[in-house]
């Protein structure tokens, strides 16, 4: 791993001693739950000194709304309909729009975790058609990317998506699909690289 004093980007990484009292509050849930999450999947949430990286150092700015958001990523992981693999499908085809190094860097983690073969993670974080990949599994990647790109979904990709997720499963994939902007977007917006291994 590379040096840590980059890991924040435009942002230092918050030292835990220095915390506030909401802070530490969303520090405690993070600790408590992404970040064995992280560990078990494979890639490094939190530091050795306790510092958080990636989103999870972003949201300590905001705790408020960051504990909120979190708590509806709690949910959507919970109570989705969609498979883990079809979620990982969504989150690296998100990423790949976005180019966002850390999330990328995470969820090719995840997805392997998951069960994805290595070439269908590595062709969905390039944003290249999963070709391996059920169809399924292809067409969750179809619907997820036109949507990031274009802003909307075509009629036939709706009407393929509906058939095989069904109603229900369409709205669970653009609850994640926006979560999943929203991550991007935070580590975008501050330039959060990925640990280097």
């Amino acid at each position: 791993m590379s040096s840590t004093e980059d890991l924040g980007g435009r942002i230092p990484l918050s030292e835990p001693a220095a915390l506030t009292a909401s802070q530490q509050g969303i520090y405690k849930v993070i600790s408590e739950t992404a970040v064995p999450w992280a560990n078990a999947s494979g890639f490094v949430a939190k530091l050795e000194d306790g510092r958080l990286i990636g989103p999870f150092n972003i949201v300590l700015e905001s705790p408020e709304l960051g504990g909120a958001f979190l708590q509806f990523q709690n949910a959507e992981g919970k109570m989705t309909s969609l498979t883990e693999r079809v979620r990982q499908v969504v989150i690296l085809t998100v990423g790949s729009v976005w180019k966002a190094p850390y999330e990328l860097y995470a969820h090719t983690a995840v997805a392997r975790t998951a069960g994805l073969p290595e070439d269908a993670v590595e062709a969905l974080a390039q944003g290249e058609v999963a070709t391996s990949l059920p169809e399924e599994e292809r067409l969750a990647q179809q619907f997820t990317k036109q949507l990031a790109l274009e802003r909307t979904v075509s009629r036939a990709v709706f009407d393929q998506a509906k058939d095989a997720f069904g109603v229900r499963g369409l709205v669970d994939m653009v609850f994640l699909a926006g979560c999943y902007e929203t991550v991007c977007s935070l580590l975008n917006t501050f330039a959060v690289p990925a640990p280097r291994q």
